[in-house]
């Protein structure tokens, strides 16, 4: 049987694509509109998409669709549940972003925790140069050695996070589920990771469950002089919850790497601050070189497993023969 691929945002991944060692038709999309998917897929049996909405009319005017192959790890932009309705299989890309995420969180909490921003504006305004004295304490700086870590998520990117805390010699604790009637052994209960952390970071996947996980409520238990670190999703926050904690000074900063709506286009009231205790980098923690590779190779092998007859990496199990 000859597989019909279509990648639906092929802009979104910037690597070499194997081959795949299947029979096949390829075709690819720079990138495709919501109101376009549909017309896109008609032929389809295997669909790849990073961002592009899978739903329900999608899948309906896709009759050949087989597999749903997600170029990513979350699946938020797909209706598994029409999926599994049709018997469509859906998978996703699991593991990649292990090393590249983690980083790109440390690389946002040395910079609040550090001023960096803060203390490249003094330099490029001259204060150093006319200083009396070898070095300036315009900013105040802190260690991340000594201080908390609390992790709301702890898959793949959530232990990458940790063993890097715990590189710095910072204490890591692992929160559980927000309404959980028990801990699970290693974790301490949500509101208790909030009050105690200095740092809190997300790693948890945007579900119904999740969504606006982070609002006034859990501003309101963090300690004064935390910072908080999402570079999960952003309808993990609540935005305007956010703004009002970093203007009244609530918590002492947020470093995001994404919004709820991406792109956001105008009237995020986050990219209307000016603040020194925020900082925001365009979605992109996912997206070193070396990882959107791994991505594109893993996508690849997890469609040759799913035609082979031994699919990986399964969210929507393909119907029983």
């Amino acid at each position: 049987m000859k597989e019909y691929i279509v990648f639906l945002d092929r802009a979104t991944l910037i690597a070499e694509l194997p081959i795949p060692a299947i029979e096949h038709t390829w075709v690819e999309h720079p990138d495709t509109r919501p109101e376009e998917v549909g017309d896109a897929l008609w032929r389809a049996s295997i669909a790849i998409t990073n961002k592009a909405p899978i739903t329900a009319a999608v899948l309906d005017a896709a009759p050949k669709l087989r597999l749903v192959a997600v170029a990513a790890t979350g699946v938020n932009n797909v209706d598994l549940d029409a999926c599994r309705e049709r018997g469509v299989a859906v998978t996703n890309i699991r593991g990649y972003a292990e090393h590249t995420v983690p980083e790109h969180v440390f690389m946002l909490l040395l910079a609040m925790r550090r001023n960096l921003i803060a203390w490249r504006k003094t330099l490029n305004a001259g204060a150093w140069q006319r200083a009396r004295e070898f070095c300036l304490f315009d900013h105040e700086m802190h260690d991340l050695h000594g201080s908390t870590l609390g992790l709301i998520g702890h898959g793949s990117i959530g232990r990458g996070v940790e063993r890097l805390a715990q590189a710095f010699g910072m204490e890591v604790l692992l929160a559980e589920h927000r309404d959980a009637a028990a801990c699970r052994p290693g974790y301490i209960p949500f509101d208790e990771v909030l009050a105690r952390a200095d740092h809190l970071s997300l790693h948890c996947p945007l579900t119904e469950a999740t969504r606006g996980l982070i609002g006034a409520r859990e501003f309101g238990l963090m300690k004064r002089n935390a910072v908080l670190i999402n570079c999960a999703r952003g309808g993990l926050v609540d935005e305007a919850a956010l703004v009002t904690a970093l203007t009244t000074r609530r918590i002492a900063g947020a470093a995001l790497d994404v919004l709820a709506v991406e792109p956001p286009g105008t009237g995020n009231p986050l990219l209307d601050l000016d603040l020194p205790n925020l900082l925001i980098t365009p979605h992109v923690a996912w997206s070193s070189r070396e990882a959107m590779q791994a991505l594109g190779e893993q996508l690849i092998r997890v469609i040759e497993a799913f035609v082979a007859g031994r699919p990986i990496n399964l969210v929507v199990p393909p119907p029983s023969p």
